[in-house]
Order: structure tokens, then sequence, then C-alpha cells
């Protein structure tokens, strides 16, 4: 999930029949989530969140499926069970505190594609009572050094592809900590780093260590970085009880896109989406490994392997963003006999209109359950969810168990039904707050304590989620988060540029992407090329600028604030 989809503004959201029925167990139809007050309630039963780590969470039924498969590579076959992802993850654990000296609160920082290792990577960094802040594995050094420094990271884990990227992050952040490197084939890890395998196969491991761990419900476990409604990447601080609540949120069997695995049946997840991004991490990975499913999972998207995967494995979960949905729903190798096995997809992340998923329904030549979701890095990320039976595309949902919204106007005055404004969260999954960022979460919570999503929504007579727009200046680029403010501050570094304004531009494929504002120094001429050259030696392939327009000066507020909104106006 971790943010938006289907964006339908100004539309009053009617629940299907179907849904309708299935909403009778929850609430009478005569009433309205709506209070007195202004807030809209889940109609869904709450739930008791368990006082426990994450951790303790994920691993509490493991004696229910010890030789099921935890995770499988798609591509190799290369794959663990859950007894074996258990055992290696513990001896991981014990080596991170007693050989690598990790302790409690720790930021551990991976680098790693979605490979079978990631989830035992993860487990034993909380098992150790370390911290996981992920990164995305396409980041430039600078990138990289900037989030190692930010976090405080102690230990880095990688592959042998990006190590070289590692180690260049490290003499820029002038930091010296142990790379662990993770073999995904049969070779030799770089000079100076540490092999994965000799901290997970340890059969003289001393597990003594782990006796020492002391770790709370309401301890962070987990630090993504986000850029939360505007500015320069910011760490979410995530606790044990956001991340287990959100999991027991999605456990309500009305919302809930899972089956029990049993002695004849396991869910099969095509894990595609980054487990480095929190939509990946919760959603597909955590939660999933809580219930004992088997994630496939492919290290990098490539459209005839996905397809074929798919097939092969026969994945019945889907969770996907837009592009994916776009390319099953067009790619030559796409067939109805490729989408035999799929139950149930679930497209979050970025926006999708209703002609795309009808398109692709009609690909695949029959029915599915396909249901979108609403949510945030913030929000651990899941906020909304359709409930089963829902085929109306253009909503996002009704609020999770214990979930409550409000909308509001700029001035933070509560709407009603069918009113457009600003989404309110209030619930056990949202952050406690951005690290080290006292004036960040002043800007992102109110004053009495709810969390301001930054997107204009809709909320219709029973509770219906309609994401409109997006009152943030953050640029969705095939799913992913790109600040226009860090973008310009990478521009302004180039010798011939004085200053620089980027927004977010419709593109075909991507969603969006940026377009780069630029006033040169005086005497100063240069070619576009040479403005995206710079940046792209600078920043992940997703962020780099393609179309640049060089102005006199930029608009500006009287506080010297760039004004976004008038260059998207005037040239958009």
């Amino acid at each position: 999930m971790a943010s938006k989809s289907l964006f339908a503004a100004n539309r009053t959201v009617a629940l299907t029949k179907k849904s309708l029925k299935c909403l009778t167990s929850v609430r009478k139809l005569s009433e309205t989530p709506w209070t007195q007050e202004g807030i809209i309630k889940s109609p869904f039963k709450d739930i008791e969140v368990p006082t426990c780590t994450l951790y303790e969470y994920v691993w509490q039924n493991l004696e229910k499926w010890p030789d099921r498969t935890m995770a499988v590579c798609g591509s190799t076959g290369r794959g663990y069970t859950y007894s074996q992802g258990f055992k290696l993850s513990s001896t991981f654990a014990a080596n991170l505190r007693g050989k690598l000296r990790v302790r409690d609160g720790d930021a551990v920082a991976v680098m790693l594609p979605n490979v079978p290792d990631y989830p035992v990577v993860a487990l034993g960094i909380l098992g150790a009572g370390a911290v996981i802040t992920s990164i995305n594995p396409i980041y430039t050094a600078h990138e990289v050094q900037r989030q190692l420094v930010m976090s405080d990271a102690k230990v880095i884990i990688t592959v042998r592809e990006t190590a070289d990227v590692v180690k260049a992050a490290l003499k820029m952040a002038t930091l010296d900590i142990p790379i662990i490197v993770v073999r995904t084939e049969d070779t030799e890890v770089p000079v100076g780093t540490i092999r994965f395998k000799e901290l997970s196969v340890d059969v003289n491991v001393d597990l003594s260590p782990l006796k020492e761990v002391r770790r709370t419900a309401d301890d962070v476990c987990f630090l993504p970085y986000s850029s939360g409604t505007t500015g320069a990447p910011k760490g979410v601080e995530l606790m044990n009880r956001n991340l287990v609540a959100n999991c027991e949120q999605m456990n309500e069997p009305i919302i809930k896109t899972h089956n029990a695995t049993t002695a004849t049946h396991q869910d099969a997840v095509m894990a595609v989406l980054p487990f480095f991004h929190i939509y990946g991490a919760e959603v597909m990975m955590f939660h999933k490994l809580s219930q004992g499913i088997k994630l496939v999972t492919l290290p990098k998207f490539q459209p005839q392997l996905f397809l074929r995967t798919l097939e092969k494995y026969k994945t019945n979960v889907l969770y996907a963003a837009p592009p994916i949905v776009l390319l099953m729903a067009s790619h030559p190798a796409a067939t109805p006999k490729t989408f035999q096995y799929l139950e149930v997809i679930i497209n979050g992340s970025a926006p999708l209109t209703t002609a795309d998923a009808d398109r692709f329904i009609e690909r695949a030549k029959r029915k599915f359950d396909f249901r979108q979701g609403y949510g945030l890095t913030e929000t651990s990320p899941v906020v909304t969810v359709t409930p089963r039976g829902n085929d109306n595309y253009g909503c996002v949902g009704l609020p999770v168990p214990n979930t409550e919204l409000k909308i509001v106007d700029e001035n933070l005055k509560i709407l009603g039904p069918n009113e457009k404004g600003e989404l309110l969260i209030r619930g056990p999954q949202v952050m406690k707050g951005y690290k080290n960022n006292e004036k960040a979460n002043k800007e992102a919570f109110t004053d009495d304590g709810w969390f301001r999503s930054g997107d204009l929504a809709i909320g219709d007579y029973h509770g219906i989620i309609t994401i409109a727009d997006r009152l943030k200046e953050l640029i969705k680029v095939k799913g992913f988060q790109v600040p226009p403010a860090e973008l310009e501050g990478v521009l302004r570094d180039h010798p011939s540029v004085d200053d620089a304004a980027v927004i977010g531009v419709p593109h075909k494929t991507n969603g969006e992407a940026p377009k780069a504002f630029i006033v040169l120094k005086k005497g100063h001429n240069v070619a576009a090329s040479n403005i995206c050259d710079f940046v792209k030696e600078r920043v992940a392939e997703y962020k780099r600028i393609s179309d640049v327009m060089f102005l006199d000066e930029l608009p500006k507020n009287s506080t010297g604030k760039i004004l976004r909104r008038e260059l998207k106006e005037k040239y958009t």
C-alpha cells in the first residue's frame, strides 16, 4: 500500500450490492460510521493488539508450519523452509550481538534486492534487538551515505553487486562499519567484507547473547526513510506495536487477502514489490510470514520472468502497483493461462484508473478479487482497504479496525460526507514520529494527535474513502516517492546553476516524471543534457530528470518559498 490508489476526484462512491451484503455482518446499513463530531470510525470490530515484539509475533505459530516453504527465488529456485529460516535468523542474530557487538536499539542497514535471504536477514536483526533501516539497492553512494549517517547504522548488509557502492558511501561519510555480503550465487565476496553465511550457518554459534535482548512493544524496530508530506527524506520511527497492530488489522475477515495455511494448503504470494519499501516489508513480508505463507521472490522486475513465475509457482496472491497491472494487461506473453492461479490482486502505492483495471480483467478473461488499499510509510502502512465483493475500483475502501479518520478543510475545520478535504488519521498503526526531527513532527501531527496525511479525500455516507488529490508535493514515479526538494538540492550543486525548482509532470508509463526549471548563473551557458547527466550521476534511476526548462527567475512567495503550483499551472 504505502500510498495512494485510484484517484477519483469529486466522486461519491457507492457500495455494490455484494459489499453492502458483506457489511451487514459489521453494522446495520441504516447506521452511519460518521460520529456527531465528524469522525469516520472503522465499521469493523476493534482488535486487541498483542503486547509483543514484531519478532515474537512473526514466529509465534512456527510449530504449525516448520516444513513449509518460507521464501523461494522465482528465478533460481533457491530458498528456505520456515524451520530453516528460524534457525538461520537466530544464528545470525546471536552473531550480530556476539561478534559484531550490535546492541538493543542499534540501527542495522539492509540494502538488498528481493532475495529469499531478505526475511532471514530482517528477522535476524530484530532477533538481535536491533532496528532495521532499509535502503533502496539502486541508490547511489551519495544517497546511501546520507541514510547511513542519518540512521547512525552500525552494520550494513548488501549483495556483491552493490558492495562497491556501499564502500564508496562509507568513504564519503568517513564511516568504518562492517559490510556483510549475501551471496546469491557461488562467487567470492569482495575483500574487506563478511560473508552472510559465516554469520548464519555457524555450528559453533554461541546463542547466549540473545538472552541479553530487552525489547518491548513500544520500542522502535523499523526505520524506513520517507519524505513525508514535503522535503528531504526523514526517518520514520515504527514501533513493534505499530507493525503488529497493522498485521492484526489486515486479518479482519471481510478485508483479509489470504487463506489459512493448513496441512493441505499454503498460499503463494508473488513478492515483486521491493521489501525495502513499507508496502513490501509489512504487507508482503512480515504479515505473510506470520501466516505461514510462501514468498516467491524476484530480485528485479523482468516482465517475462515475472509472468512465467506467476504460473510456475502457482502464485494466488499478488500485491501490485500500477506499472505491474498495466504490464499484465498489455504484454504479449500475458495470457489467461498465465493468470490461472491468481485469486487476489491488491493495487496500492500509486494511482490506477478503473479503465486500466478493466483492461487487465478483460485480458485475463475472468474476474478476480481485485481490490485497492491506501496507506503511507507513516501508518505502517495500511489505513483503508476495500472489502471483499467490492468491484468499484474508484475507491480505496473502509478504515481498517481501530482506525479513525477525519476530513478537514485548510483551517482544520471538520467536513462531512461527500466533502473534499485533507485526510487525518488516528490509530495504533500511526508512527511514533520522525527520528530527531521535531519540526517535521509538529507539521505532521495536529495538537490533539491526529496524523496529517497530506492527501485530499472524500468520505461518502457509508464511510467509503476516495482519494481525490495530493496536497503534498511529492512526485510519484512508478510508485516511488521523489521529493522535489532533494532534486533541487542536487541541481543547485551544479556549478552553472543559480536556482532550481522541480515539479512532477504526467508520464505515460511512469505515472509522473520530474521536470526541472533552472535559473543559470550570470554569464553561464549550459545544455539541458549536461544538467541531466549531472543529476544522473547522483541519484537513483527513478529520480532522474529528462526534461529541463531554463527560466530567468522562479516564482516565489514573500518568504522565498518556490511556488511550484504556479509552475504546474503555467508549464504543464
